[in-house]
């Protein structure tokens, strides 16, 4: 009662959602991290979409250049220069690599605009700026799903606007159609609610699927027809290990007669390159307006001058670039077909996609009731016994049960194969159980009531909305898949 008269309505609402499944499996590890000798039986971390598989080629540049960091006896003659105070425009060199670098990502088929850049404290803070200068509060972007469940927060938490998912379903791959988009558009219009633009990540995230030329052109159709804003979210652009190849909006406005001033792109290098932690988010805005504004809200969330000498210096080095990108592909497509073919061997599929650092791992044949209480039940059982973070499709909206989001590029093999086992054991043991199960009549209505009291859907929403009352850590009774399936 006292706090929520000192404090605002902003810091105490539930807007961040942090309550969710999706920061509950991050408790979890946070909890009882895995550890190959310390604490073997840990939970392993796979719901952090990182991208850790090139970490030596950064550190090799590193060495070979020590001058392009303020901090060592060859570079520190720029140390005064670059911690004065800075422009909140952002140094021009750093503006320049990056616009050349999201170029030459996208094949030197496009190029971007130096002065077109804004900065934001990583795609978060990108996100949020990007919100406050294109809608106000009651406005609401549509948003295809399976979505981020972060947009939630980055988009929604303190702008005041709303996301509204448009459905899309595994009939067709999670594909958006016109349809879809028109149908989500006119309910909203219904009820009175002001759509101010359409937002999604291309890679998807957490489908790792990109989106086709003539899906993209429908895009700016329909925003173009409504007079709505077009955000697209390019974060993963770079993670494209198998083809199609990458399409950019850039490129899709370029062919087409269309109002520029509708089309934003959002952009970070915590994916392509691995570096979350520099916290680089951009804006890249073809509206010279928002650009205006950008830049003057720019200055709540700014990337370090340090971190822009820095990466202003590697992502120049041409050579680098190439040699990484190169190899980034690489590798990812080699760690992607590790994972899926270790999941395929115990009978475990996952939705084809090229692109990402994460797979959507189909699981709707374990669940014993196909709804969202039996997806959360097989999602507990995941956490608290085969323990891995993975995250359950409901967190991204998505409107079938059974998907889970599963990342693999932010640990080493030994950490994948430590994964793969536990999977394989899950699954076994599981399927031995099940076998082993009594034939009585009576016993199997005891294990049948038992298998509710325990997933009841009351428990399961409090599991959700209230951590305190059952966190991961809460001892479950049973084996792992017969409370499951």
């Amino acid at each position: 009662m006292v706090n929520s008269q000192l404090l605002s309505r902003i810091a105490t609402n539930e807007g961040h959602g942090e309550n969710s499944p999706y920061f509950d499996g991050w408790k979890a590890y946070d909890g009882n991290p895995f550890h190959p000798v310390d604490n073997p039986e840990g939970v392993i971390q796979m719901g952090l979409a990182e991208n850790q598989l090139c970490f030596d080629l950064v550190r090799d540049w590193i060495k070979q250049n020590p001058e392009a960091s303020i901090c060592t006896a060859e570079g520190v003659a720029m140390f005064k220069d670059i911690a004065n105070f800075q422009d909140y425009h952002g140094l021009p060199e750093f503006r320049q690599a990056i616009a050349k670098f999201m170029g030459r990502v996208r094949g030197s088929r496009v190029t971007f605009d130096p002065n077109r850049i804004v900065m934001g404290g990583g795609a978060t803070g990108a996100s949020e700026l990007l919100m406050f200068c294109l809608a106000n509060p009651g406005d609401a972007f549509l948003a295809p799903s399976p979505y981020y469940p972060a947009f939630d927060r980055d988009l929604s938490w303190r702008t005041g606007i709303q996301i509204i998912p448009v459905d899309c379903y595994s009939s067709n791959n999670f594909k958006v159609t016109k349809q879809a988009l028109e149908a989500a558009y006119d309910k909203a219009q219904e009820a009175g609610i002001n759509i101010k633009g359409l937002i999604l990540a291309n890679p998807s995230n957490p489908l790792g699927t990109i989106l086709d030329r003539e899906t993209l052109k429908d895009l700016v159709t329909f925003i173009n027809a409504r007079n709505i804003h077009l955000v697209i979210d390019e974060i993963y652009s770079a993670t494209i290990f198998n083809s199609p190849s990458f399409v950019s909006i850039a490129e899709i406005i370029q062919e087409m007669d269309c109002n520029h001033d509708l089309v934003h792109i959002l952009y970070s290098l915590s994916k392509d390159m691995g570096f979350p932690g520099f916290r680089v988010g951009i804006v890249y805005s073809y509206n010279d307006a928002v650009v205006s504004c950008g830049r003057k809200m720019s200055s709540f969330g700014l990337v370090s001058s340090q971190t822009q000498h820095l990466l202003a210096s590697m992502l120049s080095d041409e050579c680098f670039v190439e040699k990484f990108l190169s190899e980034s592909s690489k590798r990812l497509k080699k760690r992607h077909s590790m994972f899926t073919k270790g999941l395929e061997q115990v009978g475990i599929g996952c939705l084809k996609s090229n692109a990402g650092l994460f797979v959507w791992m189909d699981l709707r044949h374990l669940l014993k009731e196909k709804t969202f209480d039996g997806e959360m039940a097989l999602w507990r059982v995941i956490i608290n016994e085969v323990k891995l973070n993975v995250s359950p499709g409901s967190s991204f909206h998505c409107k079938e049960p059974g998907w889970y989001r599963v990342c693999f590029a932010n640990m080493d093999d030994e950490t994948v194969e430590a994964a793969l086992k536990r999977i394989r054991e899950f699954v076994v043991r599981g399927k031995e159980e099940n076998q082993e199960l009594p034939t009585n009549t009576n016993s199997n209505k005891r294990w049948q009531k038992n298998l509710r009291l325990s997933f009841s859907a009351r428990r399961c929403e409090e599991a959700v909305m209230s951590p305190h009352i059952m966190s991961p850590h809460s001892p479950m009774p049973h084996s792992p898949l017969v409370r499951a399936k």
